[in-house]
């Protein structure tokens, strides 16, 4: 039996309605097939680099959506895994197109870190988002003027207009909140990123005030670690989770750093950060007990 009769491509309609999460999808998306592909013909990825004059290291990244596609690279490849339907090649060939095309942040490119582009486009993309943050609130639960002081704070060479580019592509990306497919957020945020004043007190009132209104979006859940809770499973560092919708692609681990991010993605890895998560669930205080403790924090303020 041939690798196309056992190893078909998974629906992509999804994926090509998605265009404006841009390219991580569809690169995530092609690169999943292409090593299911190549694991079904036992190839190695040594051999495949060869096919198409590039490393096996190449080839890894191309698995894992962290690289731009040739057509002709896939089209070697897919010839090289027997693949030989002219219907399931022309699939795999536009997802290859698609996931060339220019990112949604692209006239942000100036303030976006190469590292950083496959988060956005999963971001976008995703139907669920498990976030902890023990230092600042997430990303996508901030004010404008909040992330204007962070962004401050982490660059403090940035002259206004750089700054004001910034806050405009987070407010851009908290936008994805509000839409109707949407993402399900799940944030755990540490107490003391609740009670660090980042941009004075008046920021930090609003910032509170924001964070109760949108709790109470169905889509959003919050809870907080409290103090009380003592040590926990991610004390050293803020882990993000993207789940992208139709059940094909790997979960996404996320965790940035001052001036760059990882992305573990072997399964164990994977597994790992769930498990972190969880524990981070248990731990923290329950969703009903996030509203009363922000108007704590907010009296106390």
């Amino acid at each position: 039996m041939g690798a196309t009769e056992t190893v078909r491509t998974p629906p992509v309609s999804r994926v090509l309605e998605a265009q404006s999460a841009g390219p991580t999808v569809p690169r995530m998306m092609l690169g999943a097939q292409l090593r299911r592909l190549r694991e079904h013909q036992n190839i190695s990825r040594e051999v495949a680099g060869e096919a198409i004059r590039a490393s096996q290291s190449k080839i890894s990244r191309l698995e894992w959506g962290r690289h731009s596609f040739k057509m002709r690279d896939v089209a070697d490849l897919l010839t090289l895994y027997g693949v030989t339907d002219e219907a399931e090649r022309a699939t795999l060939l536009a997802l290859a197109e698609q996931s060339n095309t220019s990112g949604w942040w692209q006239p942000y490119n100036d303030v976006v870190p190469a590292w950083m582009q496959a988060y956005l486009g999963a971001e976008q993309a995703a139907s669920v988002i498990r976030c902890f943050e023990p230092q600042a609130v997430p990303d996508l639960l901030q004010t404008p003027d909040y992330a204007r002081a962070a962004i401050r704070l982490t660059h403090p060479g940035a002259d206004s207009e750089e700054i004001d580019r910034r806050v405009t592509l987070r407010m851009k990306r908290r936008q994805t909140l509000h839409r109707q497919r949407g993402p399900q957020l799940w944030a755990v945020i540490d107490e003391a990123a609740l009670r660090r004043p980042v941009g004075g007190s008046g920021t930090m009132r609003a910032q509170l005030q924001h964070l109760l209104e949108i709790c109470q979006l169905p889509q959003v859940t919050v809870q907080i670690m409290s103090f009380l809770a003592g040590g926990h499973a991610a004390a050293r560092g803020p882990v993000t989770i993207v789940r992208l919708p139709g059940g094909q692609l790997p979960d996404m681990v996320y965790l940035e750093q001052l001036a760059s991010s990882l992305y573990p993605d072997k399964p164990a890895e994977i597994e790992y950060y769930w498990d972190v998560m969880n524990r981070l669930v248990v731990a923290a205080e329950s969703p009903d007990a996030t509203r009363t403790i922000l108007q704590r924090i907010l009296e106390e303020t």
